[in-house]
């Protein structure tokens, strides 16, 4: 049986995964760790990466999630790299991203909003169906809000632009939070959006299957 250890998205932790089917996988999902003030996602990725017990594991990193699995790619070897609505390297940050990055305006954002159920995180998370939205919204109620900062700063300031051996990327073509035109190569879910690991879990689940 394969090992696979899976980051979920920023703030986030293992329900949203719960629609997936990791049959005949041994699956362990890694717990995001406190950052240290100001730490630079290079020291967090291998503090982080000490929860990772197996050698050669299957790696699987949704949004920031894939972002910190790419950085623990580097420290450790992995079986495979998989990445799902995330970045594969800084070339495919959005520029709105990379510039907010670079004047400091993501510092400004009002964060406590980012954790509010409303229309508009629906939206761009791609949360249609009532009992997504009632999981979605206990997942932004737990974020934490120092993470939620630290995370974003790291995303729009993130430097890679090293491509992992045995890279896999899924992606959706209605990711509003990362569009797919930025993506490069990837395995395209139809219709798939930010959180296309609820509404197109069958999808997301076969094309696991079909890497792995």
């Amino acid at each position: 049986m394969k090992k696979v250890y899976i980051f979920s998205g920023l703030g986030a932790d293992e329900r949203v995964f719960k629609r997936l089917d990791f049959k005949d996988l041994d699956v362990t999902f890694v717990q995001w760790i406190k950052p240290k003030v100001n730490e630079p996602l290079t020291n967090y990725a291998n503090r982080i990466s000490k929860q990772i017990k197996d050698e050669n594991p299957i790696l699987i990193g949704l949004s920031f999630g894939g972002i910190v699995a790419t950085e623990i790619a580097k420290i450790i070897s992995v079986n495979k790299l998989i990445l799902i609505s995330s970045l594969k390297t800084r070339g495919e940050i959005p520029l709105v991203y990379r510039v907010a990055g670079q004047l400091h305006l993501h510092r400004l954002i009002p964060y406590a909003i980012l954790k509010k159920d409303h229309f508009l995180n629906r939206w761009l998370f791609g949360v249609i169906k009532k009992n997504d939205r009632d999981l979605f919204k206990k997942v932004l109620a737990d974020t934490d809000i120092d993470f939620l900062k630290w995370a974003i700063n790291c995303i729009v300031k993130w430097d890679n632009t090293q491509l992992q051996p045995n890279l896999f990327h899924i992606h959706g073509t209605n990711d509003k939070i990362l569009p797919i035109s930025k993506s490069g190569e990837v395995i395209v879910i139809q219709n798939g959006g930010h959180l296309m690991v609820l509404d197109k879990a069958k999808q997301v689940s076969e094309a696991l299957h079909q890497i792995i």
